[in-house]
């Protein structure tokens, strides 16, 4: 009991489950949430990702019936990532109006409509059979410019399949603008795009690397996804540069290690902030709660609303259709 002040007792707001949940200051909600999906062709069952307990690589069918479980339990959105059965340098599936990602575009704007947004990442490195996210140059670097090219033609693709936005996530310089130009030369001035704007080159990405089928060959993304050291300002410059572009949503990723950074990010725009809870995150919590470490429950919804607090309006994450049968 406080001393001086014997009538200031804060815990009275904490006393019981309703009165905690009535003063409750950050509220998780379904319609916040974007599932991320990873559909492969030319399996014929669902294939579990064995550093993912829970996640699979979804057939044509199963992703239907995922994204029907999404929209019922009122998911706001959906990311498709696609797993094609063939590989070459240019990573010519990503655009090819044939191609898994845009198969399964058709598939999902036939079951769910548009009661949650589909959405779609717009990069090649699980389409290369080299694993990086853009062409390469003789030398084996990434060409930025002639992987432009190459973005703004698959954004058009994904937009003429279906996809209700699109969302670069390779961190090339001009990515946006790219993207932004020729989705309104091709008639999709409407489609907005989120871009991944601070992408950290983490650790974290593993699990999804082997979902994705996309671990780089030889070296690693270090050149165009951004130092975990390097200064804030750098990945503020990253955002203001992408809105400049014609960006219409921010994205920072990987979400729990970059809070400082998804705050202030928020505090800088006055666009949709979205933070991806990335394959690390929801691997790392899986396996302890496997061991009888931790309550997973428990975990998983502290840990989104810690996103929240920090400043997402969105959050990608792998639990979405989980948390938002809770929250209903």
């Amino acid at each position: 009991m406080n001393a001086r002040f014997p009538q200031v007792r804060p815990r009275r707001l904490r006393r019981t489950e309703a009165m905690r949940r009535m003063v409750a200051g950050t509220r998780p909600h379904p319609a916040d949430l974007i599932l991320p999906v990873f559909v492969k062709e030319g399996i014929v069952e669902p294939q579990p990702v064995a550093s993912m307990p829970g996640v699979v690589q979804h057939t044509r069918e199963s992703l239907r019936k995922a994204a029907h479980e999404a929209a019922e339990a009122g998911v706001g959105g959906i990311m498709l990532f696609g797993i094609p059965a063939h590989k070459d340098a240019r990573g010519s599936a990503a655009d090819d109006p044939d191609g898994i990602v845009q198969v399964a575009l058709r598939d999902i704007a036939g079951e769910v409509g548009d009661s949650l947004v589909v959405m779609t990442d717009t990069c090649l490195d699980e389409y290369t059979d080299h694993g990086h996210c853009g062409l390469l140059t003789d030398t084996g670097e990434v060409d930025n410019d002639a992987t432009l090219e190459r973005y703004a033609a698959a954004a058009v693709a994904q937009a003429a399949a279906g996809a209700q936005m699109v969302a670069p996530s390779g961190m090339m310089d001009g990515q946006v603008a790219a993207i932004r130009a020729a989705l309104d030369a091709n008639g999709f001035a409407d489609i907005p795009i989120m871009a991944y704007s601070a992408k950290y080159a983490s650790a974290f990405y593993g699990p999804f690397r082997d979902a994705a089928e996309c671990a780089p060959q030889f070296g690693d993304r270090a050149a165009y996804q951004q130092d975990p050291a390097g200064p804030v300002g750098e990945a503020l410059r990253e955002v203001r540069l992408d809105l400049a572009e014609g960006a219409d949503a921010v994205m920072v990723k990987p979400a729990l290690a970059y809070l400082d950074v998804l705050r202030q990010v928020r505090d800088l725009v006055d666009v949709p902030v979205a933070a991806y809870q990335v394959s690390g995150e929801y691997a790392m919590v899986e396996a302890a709660a496997a061991n009888g470490w931790i309550d997973r429950e428990r975990i998983i919804m502290e840990s989104l609303v810690a996103i929240r607090r920090a400043g997402a309006d969105l959050i990608l994450t792998y639990w979405a259709t989980e948390v938002a049968r809770r929250l209903s």
